[in-house]
């Protein structure tokens, strides 16, 4: 290996594991694992420093519904009924009564009057308190402290009879004394409403203390309801404010240790998989997906992880997918979601959850990949996401969050659709090719395609034929077709800077004064060969002048491999030359590595030696077909091929299959009898 290739695979993973440092959570995770109604398997805990207890959902939940059931009514103390009416007092004629009525009803006034109905008047509200406003300062006092209209009524006529010789009811009757003492406190409703509500969503989140030192759980003891309660509130407050206690040194090195971890993990999952996109733009852009979800995760760990069920995990699934085999995907997607397992509370839910949704995200996108139906994936995901999220939290269905957290996946499914288009983005920048791009690709109409019809119009023919031909046996085996389609149209490009070297775009020329001749004559068999062999480099210059996808450029590389041209090399040999000399004709190339690439190298030899076959029968057919390949592999090409001894006796058989169709028998049709008259 180079210096030059140990340097692009490792610098892709020095950035990631910096990226990885640099935004890993600084502070320490609990380092203890417990449930409820489980035996606590560590040592003794104590309390390292003072914490509150705070109250779990359920119990706040309890308490604000209790606070919701009872309200203290507010009412207002009105000066002015108290001055209106006194006033009235004072006019009335009561003779020597007139100044104790009045002093009496200034007392009941001063403690304040309700209603009969008092606090229960169209409110429903039955409080033993209540509160009383004055002079913009509301005071609490017990329902008993102040009088119901009847009971001050009652209190008035008690305290003058008592120093009356008369009958004072029918005096007050009379006079009207009663209609003088009315309600002064007045029912305020809003208000009332208003500090219930807010008394209700403001009810304490603590409800106890353990101090430093004290025992929260033994070795070996049952983690009840109670302990559980106080691990997690110990829990939330070392996370949240206490974090790691010890030097930040260690801290540093851990977080470091683990971002080298995740990074190897990438590396070896590459490598045992396919350690060939080291040497191609997939890798780095491998390196680039892993980040964005392993990004995501950190910060939003840091910042609320509530939001990580917000997130389109499952959109990295795709976004590999889009490029690479499944065998790179599954690997480097489990990978991905590592920093979700480590680092987030929910880890292990989190990280089962996008995990079998990524899986099933990729399957079901085989099928709904296109326009709408992308929607019918990021459903099928949602419900993945949400039936795994129930089962892990089946017991806490009446709560809110539980709802507000499936809102979320669902929003984070839709999210995947919205963000696939950066495929197209990824294409671009590292020179990739989605399926959606082979097709572009495969269009003749295109500016490159033309310009070779232009040029080399009948490497263009062999070029449709080719990628007709592999067309069929691409489908055959369940190879790319689309890919393989792209390779045949693109392989020969390079014959476009010298198309009359080529037998298919031979025409006459002529020289002055020497007659017709043709591109080869008075060439030496060497200077043929390296004429023909230069159409592979050219080809791989115009391509990436063209930035055509390195894939492409690759059938290009090898859809002759390490061959050697066939006809000028058996007549360099047949002039007297030995094989010592075959490397002048032998192609600079590189080995097919591919299915794909293989089928590219059988097509384009059967379809140009074809032209040569002079029975049209199946079993010069199958003779033509086996010598071909047979010839193929005896120089090695399919040494390092990733195809089957089946699948290439299948492509045989597609190949067999397809010359017999294009070389079928056809009818002779007679000649016209001239002598015949028209009628």
């Amino acid at each position: 290996m180079t210096k030059k290739e140990i340097i692009r695979r490792i610098f892709p993973l020095a950035v990631a594991f910096l990226l990885l440092v640099l935004l890993m959570p600084r502070s320490a995770k609990f380092a203890y694992d417990y449930r409820k109604g489980r035996t606590w398997k560590y040592e003794t805990l104590y309390a390292q420093f003072d914490f509150p207890i705070y109250k779990t959902d359920e119990q706040i939940r309890e308490e604000r519904g209790s606070l919701s059931s009872v309200a203290i009514p507010y009412y207002k103390f009105s000066d002015e009924i108290v001055n209106k009416n006194l006033r009235a007092a004072e006019r009335l004629e009561l003779g020597g009564l007139r100044s104790a009525v009045v002093s009496s009803m200034r007392a009941i006034y001063q403690k304040g009057v309700l209603a009969d109905d008092g606090n229960r008047r169209r409110t429903g509200y039955d409080a033993d308190v209540i509160y009383v406003q004055r002079d913009k300062r509301a005071v609490k006092y017990p329902v008993t402290e102040v009088y119901r209209l009847a009971d001050a009524r009652a209190k008035l006529l008690a305290d003058i009879g008592a120093a009356a010789d008369l009958n004072v009811d029918s005096l007050f009757r009379s006079a009207g004394v009663y209609d003088l003492l009315v309600p002064n406190l007045l029912f305020d409703e809003q208000t009332t409403e208003l500090v219930h509500a807010e008394s209700a969503a403001t009810v304490s989140p603590t409800s106890g203390y353990v101090s430093a030192g004290q025992l929260i759980v033994q070795e070996g003891e049952i983690v009840t309801a109670e302990i559980a309660q106080m691990l997690d509130s110990y829990k939330r407050e070392f996370e949240a404010n206490v974090g790691y206690l010890g030097p930040p040194a260690l801290l540093l090195l851990g977080n470091m240790l683990i971002a080298l971890a995740l990074v190897v993990l990438l590396f070896l999952s590459v490598y045992f998989n396919n350690p060939k996109i080291f040497s191609d733009s997939r890798y780095p852009y491998i390196v680039v997906v892993f980040l964005l979800g392993a990004l995501a995760a950190l910060i939003l760990v840091r910042v609320n992880e509530k939001l990580l069920y917000f997130v389109p995990f499952t959109l990295v699934a795709l976004l590999l997918q889009a490029f690479m085999k499944n065998r790179v995907v599954v690997p480097v997607y489990a990978v991905s979601l590592m920093p979700l397992l480590i680092f987030s509370h929910d880890g292990a839910v989190l990280y089962v959850m996008f995990f079998l949704a990524g899986m099933v995200a990729i399957l079901a996108f085989r099928r709904f990949n296109r326009g709408w139906m992308q929607f019918v994936t990021a459903l099928i995901t949602f419900a993945v996401l949400a039936l795994a999220f129930l089962g892990f939290r089946a017991a806490d269905l009446v709560a809110g969050t539980v709802w507000r957290t499936l809102l979320s996946l669902l929003l984070g499914s839709m999210l995947t659709v919205a963000g696939y288009p950066l495929i197209y983005l990824f294409e671009r920048m590292f020179n990739l090719v989605s399926n959606s791009r082979l097709i572009e690709l495969c269009d003749v109409s295109n500016p490159l395609i033309r310009e070779l019809e232009q040029k080399a119009p009948g490497t263009f023919q062999h070029s449709l034929q080719v990628m007709n031909m592999a067309d069929n046996a691409a489908r055959a085996i369940y190879a790319n077709a689309d890919l393989v389609r792209a390779g045949a149209l693109y392989h020969d490009l390079g014959k476009m800077n010298n198309p009359l070297c080529f037998i298919e775009n031979e025409s006459l020329v002529t020289r002055e004064g020497t007659g017709t001749t043709r591109y080869h004559d008075g060439l030496t068999s060497e200077q043929s060969a390296q004429a023909i062999i230069r159409h592979v480099a050219d080809g791989v210059e115009i391509a990436q002048k063209n930035r055509l996808p390195d894939a492409i450029v690759d059938f290009i590389r090898s859809h002759h491999g390490t061959t050697t041209t066939g006809y000028f090399y058996q007549q360099y040999l047949r002039a007297g030359g030995t094989p010592a000399g075959a490397e002048a004709f032998r192609y600079p190339g590189i080995k097919p590595r591919t299915k794909e690439q293989i089928i590219l190298m059988l097509c384009d030899s059967v379809e140009a030696a074809s032209r040569t076959l002079r029975e049209y029968t199946p079993e010069a057919f199958s003779e033509f077909v086996e010598r071909i390949v047979s010839g193929k592999m005896e120089e090695g090409q399919f040494d390092q091929a990733d195809i089957s001894i089946s699948e290439l006796g299948t492509v045989k058989e597609t190949l067999k299959q397809y010359l017999s169709q294009i070389h079928h028998e056809r009818i002779v049709y007679p000649q016209k009898n001239q002598n015949n008259s028209k009628i």
